[in-house]
């Protein structure tokens, strides 16, 4: 079991260069501490902490009010997760988040309706999230032979449960969909304590998805980037190459092209290799189909932000299988470093003719060979906007 130490979560820190509030000058100024040495501890980057110099921490936040002394030094130590599922259930708030559509222009918010797809990925994550993957059972039992307490150890879960449902793109004005997305996650960014926003669907159903990507490798959300010269100069990875039936919202992570220089004509999920290149996976109307499974932790603020779709709504419940039972293949994370950690993982599902439109699809498991791409770890190193020091 490994702690790691929230005092960014305590003082509400976010480390980004566009906001600079002082935080780290502050605690200096107060405590005494070397900058680097604050910094670092922020970051959740030092390996020990002298308790000449927590007592001091502790001092700064009672008297500033960021905490009572009832809740020190607990509230600065949090235990990390150790797999995919206790990633998520050790937030205290979880925010899930999906796109609605609506059958006419006309129609009400109230017949606004969640697609199936989406509804079962949102079954099998609640399952995940409240069971840890099926194995908090096991755990319980296998604790019980080797003697533990009578009692049922605690198993993590979510203190809240919050849903927030926006337009999918094509749904509303593309103003109205693109404001509504952008009120969901300042929301979240700007909600106190322990929390993780889930995101279901891919950035074509749930605008929420382009933000998170965005911030996350420093794009600017809704701008394409179809027209630059070569594709290694995105800021996303991962590219969503449209079908000419998809809605063709503008996108830092999607669109009809790699780069001006680089053909992509087939549809489906792309994705940057070490060498620059990029290798995808396509989609076929009955044989192939891919999904996506990107995740950022900021473990310092006690922050996480996930997306889970497929390239089509057969994708989607695919992945929802593959998540009942076989979910930890999604941890380690695929790079760690700065004080975040990132999962990044393109999933390829190989069918055996199965229609996107089968009648049967909904009342059995799709059935498909799939394999897991990690997306290596330098190709998210080199993208990543590392945020630096605070100006004192």
């Amino acid at each position: 079991m490994r702690y790691s130490f929230r005092l960014a979560e305590v003082v509400g820190h976010v480390p980004d260069p566009r906001r600079r509030p002082g935080t780290i000058k502050a605690i200096c100024d107060y405590t005494g501490l070397d900058r680097h040495q604050v910094a670092a501890l922020l970051k959740n980057e030092v390996k020990y902490i002298p308790l000449d110099a927590l007592s001091k921490l502790c001092d700064y936040l009672i008297e500033k009010g960021f905490a009572t002394a009832e809740e020190l030094p607990g509230r600065l130590f949090a235990v990390e997760p150790e797999h995919f599922w206790e990633l998520l259930a050790r937030r205290r708030r979880l925010e899930l988040c999906l796109g609605v559509r609506r059958g006419e222009p006309g129609d009400s918010l109230d017949d606004a309706w969640v697609v199936a797809s989406d509804s079962v990925l949102l079954g099998e994550l609640l399952n995940g999230v409240t069971s840890l993957g099926g194995t908090a059972r096991h755990k319980r039992e296998k604790e019980k032979v080797e003697g533990a307490p009578a009692e049922p150890s605690f198993d993590p879960h979510p203190e809240q449960l919050h849903q927030s449902l926006v337009f999918s793109p094509g749904q509303s004005s593309f103003a109205d969909y693109v404001e509504l997305a952008k009120q969901v996650y300042n929301g979240f960014c700007s909600a106190a304590g322990d929390k993780a926003l889930i995101c279901l669907g891919s950035n074509k159903s749930n605008p929420v998805v382009e933000i998170l990507l965005a911030e996350a490798f420093g794009a600017v959300p809704f701008e394409t980037q179809d027209g630059l010269a070569t594709a290694n100069k995105r800021h996303c990875p991962i590219f969503f190459r449209y079908r000419g039936h998809d809605p063709q919202t503008p996108s830092c992570c999607g669109g009809v092209q790699l780069s001006t220089s680089e053909k992509s004509d087939a549809p489906g999920i792309y994705y940057e290799k070490s060498d620059g290149t990029w290798d995808a996976c396509t989609w076929n109307a009955t044989k192939q189909d891919a999904a996506v499974v990107f995740y950022i932790h900021r473990e310092s603020q006690g922050r996480l932000e996930m997306m889970l779709g497929g390239y089509s709504g057969r994708a989607t419940r695919l992945l929802a299988r593959m998540l009942a039972r076989r979910g930890e293949e999604f941890w380690p994370p695929v790079y760690s470093g700065h004080g975040i950690q990132i999962g990044a993982f393109v999933v390829k599902f190989k069918l055996q003719s199965q229609s996107e439109n089968d009648p049967h699809a909904l009342l059995t498991d799709l059935a498909a060979d799939s394999e897991i791409v990690r997306l290596a770890p330098d190709v998210i190193e080199r993208r990543m906007q590392i945020a630096g020091e605070e100006d004192m």
